[in-house]
């Protein structure tokens, strides 16, 4: 039996605790929600699940949202549907109801990684489209030296790709998301070339992992980039990051076709 929060949460994450203010810090960045949507191909009905505050639902598509968190249904956007409780993992709807399928930033907090993907699968015609992170490339990001712990802690909640590859079945396609400098998705990486941002307690809120390192990390965080940002050090050693369009970093879009469908080759 899946055991859930009292806001509801049903991951690793209360987002009842943490939740309040996400969308402030958390909007769909235009570029990924462009990927996102060629990834859905000409799918006219798609079931967005762990939804959230609704980043990156397609606004031109029939959407059912699920979403636990009474906290991150709240924030939905009043032109947004209305969000379904429930979980990845039992799913109410009946089998192949609907053309696609997307998950975004939210399968490393499922309880069961293979029953979710399963779902998905179960009641998906064609595409399940994934928006993740890939946790051996986590380390590429500046944060890795002055937060270890954080990035090690991401690498562990993150499912390697070729697992959800295996739980969706049929034909994988992994596909590298450029992060662009002005992303306005606040996920960690977003901030590559603005690192005041992380200064913000919000900002880190905003992100889960931060939910699983000691408040001692944080405080060494916010002291050690403080103190380099105020003295040049890290412009010295990672400057270049604030002239760089877009940042090569962990994201991934996973897309999963039912093999009597193929792929597209990119």
């Amino acid at each position: 039996m899946e055991e859930r929060s009292v806001d509801g949460s049903a991951g690793d994450v209360d987002y009842g605790r943490i939740g309040i203010g996400y969308s402030r810090y958390r909007q769909p960045e235009p570029r990924i929600a462009a990927a996102i949507d060629a990834a859905l191909g000409t799918a006219r009905s798609v079931l967005n699940v762990g939804a959230g505050a609704g980043s990156y639902e397609p606004l031109d598509r029939e959407v059912t949202a699920v979403e636990p968190s009474a906290a991150m249904r709240a924030q939905r956007p009043a032109h947004l549907p209305r969000a379904i409780d429930a979980t990845a993992e039992q799913l109410p709807f009946p089998d192949l109801a609907f053309d696609a399928a997307m998950a975004t930033f939210t399968v490393h907090q499922w309880q069961d990684l293979g029953a979710g993907l399963a779902e998905l699968r179960r009641v998906t015609r064609g595409p399940v489209v994934i928006l993740s992170c890939d946790p051996e490339a986590l380390d590429r990001f500046w944060l890795n030296h002055y937060a270890p712990e954080a990035i090690a802690v991401e690498a562990r909640r993150y499912a390697p790709l070729a697992a959800i590859a295996t739980g969706l079945g049929g034909v994988v396609e992994i596909i590298p998301v450029p992060i662009p400098l002005d992303c306005v998705d606040g996920f960690g990486e977003a901030y590559y070339g603005r690192p005041e941002r992380l200064l913000d307690p919000g900002a880190r809120l905003a992100n889960s992992a931060w939910n699983f390192v000691a408040p001692a990390v944080a405080e060494r965080f916010v002291t050690t980039l403080g103190r380099d940002l105020a003295d040049g050090s890290w412009d010295r050693r990672y400057g270049q990051l604030r002239r760089t369009p877009e940042f090569d970093g962990s994201l991934r879009l996973i897309v999963g076709r039912p093999a009597s469908l193929g792929t597209t080759q990119r």
